[in-house]
């Protein structure tokens, strides 16, 4: 991947603000793509966009295609004419700091329900999108959407708890199934249609401003998803389709007993006779949605961690090789040179930077891992080369202020020392550090930017719940914090 020097802010659209008890793809998110331009940014990082599932964790989607719909934005479709001002009258009491998910999701689907519903009513020379979108869309999101009304019809339960005719995708069963439940699949359908069309027109508009979206691919996907239920194949499952093994990392930085993720593994020999078609087919959709892409666990792609199924923790684990190289060959020759960031953290050996060097794919400096350790951590700025994006801090992360006020007294000093900062302004000293260092890409957290403790944290890995919740009000983005990221910018030459 080749870029000029380049800068921006990482920010889920779920943290935009609003009225709605969530961001969502409307004003809010062209106001933000305005502050990004006011300050000078070219780079925009969102964390995945899917159909979030149980824990609301963009990292366990119940599809790898799939928009997220409780990003689409209702004013819109006041404005689109699929629903009246009258319709939306009492929803704009909740929380503007936090994302309530279970009142966000109910909230959500009861006035989509009512847009499909004015949808369906309208002439059809109004479907034609509508319809061009469903045909083109065809390969996943009839799964999809027959998937989560299935879902629907068993209360919520995960696939492998349904009956044995629908666990097992009997055809009699799954066809009688969708001809007597076409409506709440065509509302999945048309759910993400209205998604997709108001992505779109947001990135759209970025790149019109020299903004460009930077992705993100988790590694695995969730257990309970289309994917799985319907691409069983691709996946280490015994003869009842319950995994082998699961997806974890081992003991590192962020957890003492390893993180136990849960997500089945891949049977790499199967796709390997398949060509990698669902792997090429998963990239090409991603390059739909986003300029860049970051592959999350890329370290996954040379070996994985391969924990037995039912053990509590990600301890009683083993490294297994993958066909990462083979891998990658078959997606460039298909789909030509890749915009692929590669999240390198963790435990990294030489075959993995190898691997990633290989291909030329850019790995991840985060500034919060380059003081535990001596002059010579691979994370301090003088020791980078330019293949990199560095990073303050990822969505794991604590906030760069939170982080700090952590440390121990004599990292502490370790850390001001380096920076030539005082605890008064160590952050925007750090940020400076990212800024003019020699990686190709720099990116924080918004929350670095609005010098934020601890309340601004976005996720603790390994805990089960409270997670993926922040959110910043519209006063927070002062015109001064614009001025000063653009002066750096303008200085470090991003």
């Amino acid at each position: 991947m080749t870029s000029s020097r380049s800068s921006g802010i990482l920010l889920h659209p779920t943290s935009l603000p609003g009225k709605y008890g969530i961001g969502s793809l409307g004003r809010q998110a062209i106001e933000f793509i305005d502050f990004l331009e006011k300050a000078g940014q070219k780079l925009w990082q969102v964390l995945p966009m899917g159909h979030t599932g149980y824990g609301d964790s963009p990292y366990q989607c119940f599809s790898i295609f799939a928009g997220n719909p409780i990003l689409v934005d209702p004013d819109l479709l006041v404005k689109d004419g699929l629903l009246s001002t009258q319709d939306l009258q009492g929803y704009d009491n909740f929380p503007t700091d936090h994302v309530d998910y279970g009142w966000v999701i109910d909230f959500k689907k009861q006035i989509l329900w009512k847009a499909y519903m004015h949808f369906i009513d309208k002439p059809q020379e109004t479907q034609e999108a509508f319809i061009k979108f469903v045909e083109a869309n065809k390969h996943w999101l009839d799964d999809y959407a027959t998937f989560i009304a299935i879902k629907d019809h068993f209360g919520g339960q995960p696939w492998w708890e349904w009956t044995e005719d629908f666990r097992f995708r009997d055809p009699d069963t799954i066809n009688e199934f969708i001809k007597n439940a076409d409506k709440g699949i065509g509302f999945y359908k048309f759910s993400q249609y209205l998604f997709f069309k108001q992505w779109k027109k947001v990135r759209n508009y970025a790149n019109e401003r020299g903004i460009s979206i930077v992705g993100d691919i988790p590694l695995y996907v969730a257990h309970d998803s289309a994917d799985v239920w319907n691409n069983h194949r691709v996946f280490q499952f015994d003869e009842n389709r319950m995994p082998l093994k699961v997806a974890g990392v081992p003991p590192d930085y962020f957890s003492e007993t390893g993180q136990l993720w849960g997500n089945p593994l891949y049977d790499w020999d199967y796709m390997q006779k398949e060509g990698f078609k669902w792997w090429i087919g998963r990239v090409k959709a991603s390059l739909e949605l986003y300029d860049y892409v970051r592959i999350d666990h890329f370290r996954g792609f040379e070996a994985y961690w391969a924990v037995p199924y039912g053990e509590e923790t990600a301890i009683n684990g083993e490294w297994i090789k993958a066909p990462g190289k083979a891998l990658f060959d078959a997606i460039r020759e298909d789909l030509g040179m890749l915009p692929i960031i590669a999240e390198d953290l963790g435990i990294i050996t030489p075959e993995v930077e190898a691997l990633r060097d290989h291909f030329g794919f850019p790995g991840m400096k985060i500034l919060q891992f380059a003081f535990h350790s001596d002059e010579g951590s691979g994370y301090l700025p003088h020791n980078y080369s330019p293949n990199f994006i560095v990073y303050t801090g990822t969505h794991d992360n604590d906030t760069l202020l939170g982080w700090f006020r952590s440390l121990e007294d004599h990292v502490k000093d370790r850390v001001l020392e380096y920076a030539d900062a005082s605890e008064d302004d160590i952050v925007k000293k750090m940020i400076r550090l990212a800024w003019s260092s020699v990686a190709e890409m720099a990116i924080i957290p918004l929350q670095d930017l609005l010098d934020l403790g601890s309340e601004g944290r976005m996720n603790i890995p390994g805990t089960p719940g409270g997670n993926w919740q922040w959110r910043f009000t519209t006063d927070q983005l002062a015109d001064e914090k614009a001025e000063w990221l653009r002066i750096i910018t303008k200085i470090y030459n991003r």
